[in-house]
Parts: structure tokens; C-alpha cells; sequence
């Protein structure tokens, strides 16, 4: 899998706080919008994309660790959780990025998983990149609710 060296997108404003976000030629475009009162929450928020961004990378780091090791996740399915709040100037900021991943498999029967629990999250572009200035953590669990990380 080959990381883009200066991935891009373009945003174009629709109305007001809406914009269309495009991608690559070929790829779906994704309408933005803030929520109310200033938008209209015709689509994510800006936070949304960002807490998307942070759990699509975590999620997809942990994958790609498993599968290293020829690990059947049995399905990923990740929420993130944004804590939006006050920074010291008074200012919204995202403050704290919480993302729980749930994998299908159970971790009796997953080789070298300390290891990959120890490793995945380094390897992740975007969200070590969101971690520089906003803290993250992460927890793990597996098909039977066991807390893994």
C-alpha cells in the first residue's frame, strides 16, 4: 500500500457553511457542513471528519498488524469520540480524542497480539500526527468484550 506523498483535496463552498470536499478523480465527494446554529447539519462537521480521519488510521494500523501476522480480526468496527471544549483563551478546541476499536476475534486466538497491541498505534500517519497537539487514546477489545488495550 503505497502512502501518497502530498495527498490533496479541494473544498468548494456550496452555501454558507457548507462545502463540497473532493478527493481524487473517481472518488465520492463528501458534503461538510457545521451544526446548528450556524450550519445546518446537512453533512459531518469539520470535527467529524477529523475524529473519521484519527479512527479510519488507528483502525486500519491495527489491520494491517494482524494481518502481518496472518490474524483474522473477524471485522474491525471503531468509534471515536471528540471532547470538544474551551481551550485557555476561551476558544473551542478539540481537546481530547477517545477511539474504541472492537475487533470480531476473540484474542485467545490471535498470534503475537501483545506485540501488535504494543506497535499498531506508531504506525498510524494521521493519528500520530493529531497527537502532536491534541491527546488520543486508545482501547481495544475483542469479539467477546474482553478490554485488550
Amino acid at each position: 500500500m503505497a502512502e501518497e506523498a502530498q495527498p490533496s483535496v479541494t473544498l468548494r463552498q456550496q452555501q454558507a457553511y457548507q462545502f463540497d470536499i473532493s478527493f481524487n478523480p473517481g472518488m465520492p465527494h463528501v458534503l461538510s457542513d457545521e451544526p446548528s446554529p450556524l450550519g445546518a447539519d446537512a453533512g459531518p462537521s469539520p470535527a467529524h471528519l477529523l475524529l473519521a480521519a484519527v479512527g479510519n488510521c488507528m483502525s486500519s494500523s491495527l489491520y494491517f498488524a494482524l494481518a502481518k501476522y496472518k490474524n483474522d480480526a473477524g471485522g474491525i468496527t471503531t468509534t471515536a469520540r471528540g471532547e470538544i471544549g474551551r481551550n485557555p483563551a476561551g476558544r473551542l478546541r478539540v481537546l481530547h480524542i477517545a477511539v474504541d476499536i472492537r475487533i470480531g476475534a476473540a484474542a485467545a486466538g490471535l498470534s503475537h497480539l501483545e506485540r501488535i497491541l504494543d506497535q499498531f498505534e506508531q504506525f498510524c500517519t494521521v493519528g500520530e500526527s493529531v497527537r502532536q497537539g491534541i491527546p488520543i487514546s486508545v482501547s481495544v477489545f475483542d469479539g467477546s468484550g474482553q478490554q485488550l488495550k
